[in-house]
């Protein structure tokens, strides 16, 4: 429940704070003086969509705050989650503040229990506080899909619950739908993809090439080719350091020598000992280095035939790195991709099986539901309309005749029915479509009647209606402000109207009226005393200045209002 409405710099209005009664509260005013502004800062504050626009002309900001009495601790609990907080009221239930900010430039801010949260977070969780029926809400009326969704919540679980399954379902469905038809129309190009696959990997099979082999290979060749050049300088090298075979010498030869020459300087003189040490040294690194040329030159054997090994290995390397990789590591790893690859081509005959498995199972359950669905909705119907018909008795439609129309259409995302609420204003027409034969007025009442039936079995809220009695005046209107009253017995509502019969019911009056220089001032909105009541019902019907039998009307408005409440129960 609304306590507390707080609007700043909003469309026309300036200043403006509200505080609906927990019963019946409306909204009046002249045409242009901002009523509708009303319904719309709610909007903006349960998380509508804002628009700069909206911020009054020549201000840097709106400023939308409401205070709401709350008792659903699923509520509170997301609330706290979102990081906001609850005060505690004397009435054991909990205070919520939500706040909304517009600046000029587009820059929104949303508030929730003083903590700033997205607008689609604040709207989702302030979702089942206010319900807000805009004067858009006559043309939906006339919706296949939105008397559908009526008769839905009139079902409640029996519908709400299979059919939350059902969706779900049919999602899946659709989606396995895709995956089978994309899968099965590319059928021959995964058979035709999946053979290149499998040749090119038995071809490298039979190759079995091994990491780096390719250059390795190459490597080996130059060697080969080369052998008589490396032997030579091998052997000249040979020669250099340890002298030829019929004679000594060689630089190994010579160290030796100035070793030996050496050793008495060593023995008499520390100084010299640094420097014997290193020809010593000299002496075992170029022993060494022999040994190794000589292993070298040992190693250059000729290898007879293995020239023609290598070239004809490397032409069988060759075809591949022509077609999988310029390298062995290349051809390796497009092998394992391939591999990969093809792992999921074969199975994708196994995965279009179990999408058809899975298809027949989603199809079946689908059915069941719809039929359960069917069923239900078919069983609701009676019932919902024959409630409505008694509302629009009471709405001086004694007359009329509604019904619920649930027909057989193909599968959709909501079940296997058609729903056509037909009606009919008098004995002598067949019921229609409504959104066919129904006029404005006659599509008000039938808009509010489903409302009363609807409000009766929901939990508590607020109700707003913006212009609910469009096209409708005289004893209509009457009866319209009496089944409002009657709405308002078991929860909130907040009616914008511009008929003097509907306000005469109000449990609380709100006044938005304009400034002489056209602008609504703080004090443009403000709540109508029980002593005022007559003359501003009387100022709604004249038009103009309140006159003696306007005001004996609006007496009588009044007395008959005051009647109605006293006999209800």
């Amino acid at each position: 429940m609304i306590e507390e409405l707080r609007i700043t710099d909003l469309g026309v209005i300036s200043e403006a704070t509200i505080e609906p009664h927990p019963g019946l509260t409306v909204v009046t005013g002249e045409t242009g003086a901002g009523k509708t502004m009303i319904v719309t800062g709610l909007g903006l504050l349960l998380g509508g969509r804002a628009d700069p626009r909206a911020v009054r002309t020549g201000a840097e900001r709106m400023r939308i705050e409401g205070r709401f009495q709350v008792a659903d601790a699923a509520l509170v609990d997301r609330v706290t989650a979102a990081g906001g907080e609850l005060e505690a009221s004397p009435s054991e239930l909990c205070e919520l503040l939500v706040a909304r900010h517009l600046t000029a430039s587009g820059r929104s801010r949303a508030y929730l229990g003083g903590a700033q949260v997205p607008a689609s977070l604040c709207a989702d969780i302030t979702a089942d506080l206010v319900t807000i029926h805009g004067q858009s809400e006559q043309v939906r009326l006339s919706d296949a899909d939105r008397q559908r969704q009526l008769l839905d919540r009139f079902a409640g679980p029996a519908v709400l619950d299979p059919l939350a399954r059902y969706g779900t379902l049919w999602s899946e469905g659709r989606s396995a739908r895709a995956e089978l038809a994309k899968l099965r129309a590319e059928a021959q190009s995964r058979a035709r993809e999946a053979d290149l696959l499998r040749f090119g990997l038995a071809e490298i099979e039979r190759v079995a090439p091994q990491p780096g082999e390719d250059v390795a290979l190459a490597a080996e060749a130059v060697r080969l080719q080369a052998a008589d050049d490396l032997r030579l300088a091998a052997q000249s090298a040979v020669q250099a350091l340890a002298g030829s075979d019929d004679e000594a010498g060689g630089a190994l030869g010579s160290v030796h020598a100035a070793r030996k020459a050496f050793e008495p300087a060593v023995r008499r003189d520390g100084e010299a000992a640094e420097l014997g040490s290193r020809l010593a040294e000299a002496s075992y690194q170029l022993t060494d280095l022999t040994a190794d040329l000589v292993r070298y030159l040992d190693g250059l054997d000729d290898q007879p035939g293995r020239l023609e090994q290598i070239a004809e290995r490397r032409s069988q390397l060759a075809t591949l790195t022509r077609k999988y990789g310029t390298t062995c590591d290349e051809v390796l790893a497009w092998s394992a991709e391939s591999a990969s690859r093809l792992g999921q081509l074969e199975s994708s005959d196994d995965r279009i099986g179990e999408l058809a498995e899975r298809l027949a199972e989603v199809d079946g359950e689908l059915a069941d539901l719809a039929t359960q669905i069917g069923t239900a909705r078919r069983e609701a119907a009676g019932r919902f309309s024959e409630l409505v018909l008694a509302e629009l008795a009471a709405l001086a439609m004694p007359h009329a005749r509604l019904a619920f129309e649930v027909s057989t259409a193909q599968p959709g995302p909501y079940g296997t029915d058609q729903v056509d609420l037909l009606f009919s204003a008098h004995h002598g027409s067949e019921p229609r479509s409504l959104g066919k034969v129904a006029s404005g007025g006659e599509l008000s009442r039938v808009r509010l009647a489903v409302e009363v039936v609807l409000a009766a079995g929901r939990e508590p809220g607020t109700l707003v209606f913006d212009e609910v009695d469009a096209g409708v005046g005289g004893k209509v209107a009457v009866e319209i402000g009496r089944r409002l009253a009657t709405l308002a017995r078991h929860t909130q509502v907040i009616v914008v109207t511009h008929l003097a019969q509907v306000a005469a019911f109000a449990d609380r009056h709100y006044l938005v009226a304009k400034a002489e220089d056209g602008r609504v001032t703080t004090s443009g909105v403000r709540a109508v005393s029980d002593t005022e009541r007559a003359a501003e019902l009387a100022r709604m019907m004249a038009g103009m200045e309140t006159t003696e039998s306007a005001l004996a009307h609006a007496g009588e408005l009044v007395q008959l209002a005051l009647a109605s409440r006293l006999q209800q129960p």
